[in-house]
């Protein structure tokens, strides 16, 4: 009697290793979109286009840390308190406005400038507030404070010169901040890259929609285009593509001429009505379309020949948490990288597990997981109970994704392992 398979990745042939796929990603793509100026305001999610450097100090002079008072700290008793004529009043945006002297003391709040003497020295200390008392016009200092205590000097943040920002970097709220605090109003970032998303099967149908017996709604494109509009691409969404050969090809051909990527789940495995497969092979190449790696084996990589070059294509699963799992391990940094990103790896995280789990070496895995608390206050990683691929609501519940790689086969409870946070690469 013949052995039947029951398990859904025994399939004949030599599987890719994830690792050898993502070095083709990194070798076959380059940056393809153009640039253009905008306002900081508008660049958030954008990649950078430009090295952003200072043309001053930051800050642009020395000023106090904490409101209080600026004193010269040579005026100061070391051992007792030192009574100060309080002779001027410095708020931010307000130097002094004369020269200093030795023996006064100055009130001083937050963020303003400190005070100079006419040699061009000048207090060099600031006491907090709460650490001194007043009395008529002066102001009692008690002992201890260290020479330069709670004084920000010039260029202590960045110093007049240097790149702040590198080109390649996708911005975040801190580097526009960042940007802004060199006095930045425009800045330099790749053009969005434009992506055609699709789906297939004459079993998905449009959710709001009635559903026929034997047909799901389509989860896959909604989620794919979620995920693309939080990197910043356009998209365009090209529906649900009957499956037919003939018209995967055609729209396939048709996207190609105005999109920089072609995205699509389902259709890439081996069945007789997965045509994406064919239809690409039709127009251009696959690089790979089958890893061994669980979920998402059936996934493919390949480019589209068109008249301004060739167009990316990433065939994904068609399984919804598949299609997750491999869009945020491989079309994620394949997408970075087309839009100008020089990193496009995530980080992950290690923290033990609260659980056993056996799978098969040489096969990638990711296991969805939630982080919580145990009595000492770490983070540990619970499993999922449903491994299935079809899952979806593992993916509301749980906080990440636990990757085993190819050369472990068992974990044991409280064995660290690599946690990736959906936070890192859902946004």
């Amino acid at each position: 009697m013949a052995q039947l398979h029951d398990d859904c990745f025994a399939f004949g042939g030599e599987l890719m290793s994830s690792e050898r796929a993502l070095e083709i990603l990194r070798s076959r793509l380059a940056p393809i979109t153009g640039t253009e100026r905008v306002r900081l305001g508008a660049a958030l999610g954008r990649v950078l286009a430009e090295d952003v450097t200072a043309p001053g100090d930051v800050p642009p002079h020395d000023n106090a840390a904490v409101d209080g008072f600026a004193v010269f700290f040579d005026d100061l008793e070391p051992e007792a308190d030192t009574r100060l004529k309080v002779s001027g009043h410095i708020v931010a945006g307000h130097p002094l406005g004369r020269a200093a002297r030795r023996g006064a003391a100055y009130r001083i709040f937050t963020g303003a400038p400190m005070p100079r003497a006419e040699n061009g020295d000048g207090p060099d200390t600031v006491l907090m507030q709460e650490d001194c008392r007043t009395e008529g016009g002066d102001v009692i200092v008690p002992p201890g404070i260290r020479r330069g205590a709670n004084r920000r000097r010039k260029g202590e943040d960045i110093r007049s010169g240097a790149v702040v920002l590198h080109r390649g970097r996708r911005l975040r709220p801190q580097d526009i901040g960042l940007a802004a605090s060199v006095g930045r109003t425009e800045i330099e970032v790749h053009e969005p890259l434009r992506a055609a998303v699709f789906s297939t099967g004459d079993e998905i149908v449009e959710p709001g929609r009635p559903l026929p017996d034997g047909c799901i709604y389509d989860s896959n494109r909604y989620g794919l285009i979620a995920l693309l509009d939080g990197m910043g691409c356009r998209v365009t969404d090209l529906g649900i593509l009957p499956d037919r050969f003939e018209d995967i090809r055609d729209a396939i051909a048709a996207a190609s001429r105005d999109h920089d990527l072609l995205i699509t789940s389902g259709g890439v495995s081996t069945g007789d009505e997965d045509h994406v497969r064919a239809a690409v092979e039709a127009l251009g190449s696959l690089h790979f379309w089958r890893l061994a790696i669980k979920p998402g084996r059936p996934i493919a990589f390949g480019q589209v020949r068109a008249e301004r070059g060739d167009v990316a294509f990433i065939g994904l699963p068609g399984n919804p948490v598949a299609v997750m799992v491999t869009f945020v391990r491989f079309a994620r940094p394949a997408i970075l990288r087309l839009s100008g990103c020089d990193e496009v790896d995530p980080l992950t995280f290690r923290v033990p597990t609260a659980f056993a789990y056996t799978k098969k070496a040489n096969r990638r895995e990711w296991i969805r997981a939630r982080l919580v608390r145990d009595g000492a206050g770490r983070l540990v990683a619970h499993k999922f109970p449903k491994a299935g691929s079809g899952i979806l609501t593992s993916m509301v519940e749980a906080d990440g994704l636990i990757e085993v790689g190819e050369g472990v086969s068992e974990i044991e409870a409280g064995d660290l392992v690599d946690f990736l946070p959906f936070s890192e690469v859902m946004t």
